[in-house]
């Protein structure tokens, strides 16, 4: 058995035993994320009554901002965690550790596809067309995936060290949730301040998101916004790939 058939056979394992044991299985990483944006859907939309978002119902307008945060989030959490977890694989020697939380970010990109196709359901029965600018999502969920691989690749490594780093993650996670936006429209803030929230990644990733089904704009119609993207990705590559190199030989010490 090769390299990719052992890699597909840990990411299938890893996403059918998340929940082993329960009666409902693997459903619960579906019913989790409906069950939230149920829940922000009626807060927002009820209860607040946000009004339509650029001419676009809210909760379309919504979708394209609360998935990608959804697959964002979780892969972070799960592949922080993934080296400690499988500390049994670090020892040893002939396993490729690096692709371990590359595993935990593909398993959970099922969940994610899935919460795709059912945005572009939603956003096709609310009598919106789909358009050649839809198949940038493509594009988009890429450019997720390096980013949450970049940045796992420093935090999982972290983290065989300094068991606060979940800590510090989950902080700063909650920061970007309200700095991403998500709920709220960039048109919002203050002109003078926008660069600001333009530096968050995920401004990159969900505005993305929206321009494929919305507002019909490719992505190298926005060069700024996608050359600091990629310059963010490349430096936490290198910062990643270092700290790796370092500290490896370490993790069977400490593990």
């Amino acid at each position: 058995m090769n390299t990719r058939d052992i890699f597909l056979k840990m990411v299938n394992k890893d996403f059918f035993d998340k929940y082993t044991g329960s009666y409902l299985g693997i459903l619960w990483s579906f019913i989790h994320p409906v069950i939230t944006i149920l829940v922000y859907w009626f807060i927002f939309q009820v209860g607040f009554r946000n009004v339509p978002v650029d001419n676009l119902p809210f909760i379309i307008w919504f979708l394209a901002g609360i998935i990608p945060w959804f697959y964002f989030s979780e892969a972070v959490n799960s592949a922080t965690y993934s080296i400690v977890e499988n500390s049994f694989l670090v020892k040893k020697v002939v396993f490729p550790v690096k692709i371990l939380p590359l595993i935990k970010i593909c398993s959970a990109l099922y969940v994610h596809m899935f919460f795709v196709i059912i945005m572009i359901l939603i956003f096709v029965l609310y009598g919106y067309d789909l358009h050649l600018f839809a198949f940038q999502i493509v594009y988009y969920s890429f450019s997720l995936i390096a980013l949450i691989t970049v940045i796992t690749k420093v935090t999982s490594v972290l983290y065989v060290f300094l068991k606060d780093t979940t800590q510090i993650i989950t902080m700063i996670l909650q920061i970007l949730f309200w700095l991403t936006p998500i709920f709220w429209n960039l048109s919002m803030i203050p002109s003078k301040y926008q660069f600001l929230f333009k530096l968050n990644p995920m401004f990159y990733i969900v505005g993305g998101y929206r321009d494929s089904l919305f507002y019909e704009v490719w992505f190298w119609q926005k060069p700024m916004l996608t050359f600091s993207f990629w310059l963010t990705v490349i430096f936490l590559y290198l910062v990643g790939k270092l700290m790796y190199a370092k500290l490896r030989p370490h993790f069977a010490d400490v593990l």
